[in-house]
């Protein structure tokens, strides 16, 4: 585990999908949690996957990256309109998500797979955590099917974990 891991942990910041955010989003902000609003559980999760997404576009960038982060990144873009169908059908606004100031990229590609591995761990507790509460079937279909779609991500990951092995390799083109 590296320094800049321990000391922002330590700071009372997350590290989930390889980005630094505050307790309060996401799967970390519903991890503190036991009882939700719908409209609680629809932004923890519409976080979640704008955070994965942003994360899997900016790890194929700096490191020239296709599978399984590009198969991924589009279907975060598919969970992410699920989400947002729900917010229309609730008449909930949809609130707008900045990743963009929560973005930190890790130094090697194994170490950004060991932490997707860990991000999808969480997301999959989160939709668990949400799934026990008192749903309308539509929102629990949804929030099953992402589930569902986190548990195929973490063996994709898992497999990345297995196939980057022993290496150290670093950043790609932007490595600085």
């Amino acid at each position: 585990m590296n320094k800049n891991f321990l000391s922002l942990a330590f700071a009372g910041l997350v590290i989930l999908n390889g980005m630094v955010f505050a307790g309060d989003f996401g799967s970390a902000g519903a991890e503190n949690q036991s009882d939700y609003s719908l409209k609680e559980m629809l932004q923890y999760a519409l976080e979640d996957e704008h955070m994965a997404l942003a994360e899997y576009e900016a790890l194929m960038e700096e490191f020239g990256l296709t599978r399984p982060y590009s198969n991924i990144a589009q279907s975060e873009k598919t969970h992410i309109s699920w989400l947002e169908g729900l917010y229309k059908d609730y008449q909930i606004s949809v609130p707008i998500i900045n990743t963009a100031d929560h973005i930190v990229l890790p130094e090697t590609l194994r170490e950004a797979a060991e932490i997707a591995v860990q991000a999808e761990i969480n997301n999959i507790a989160m939709y668990e955590k949400f799934l026990k509460q008192d749903l309308p079937e539509d929102v629990a279909e949804v929030f099953t099917l992402l589930k569902n779609a986190s548990q195929n991500h973490l063996r994709a990951f898992q497999r990345q974990v297995s196939s980057t092995a022993g290496t150290s390799q670093g950043r790609g083109r932007n490595r600085g």
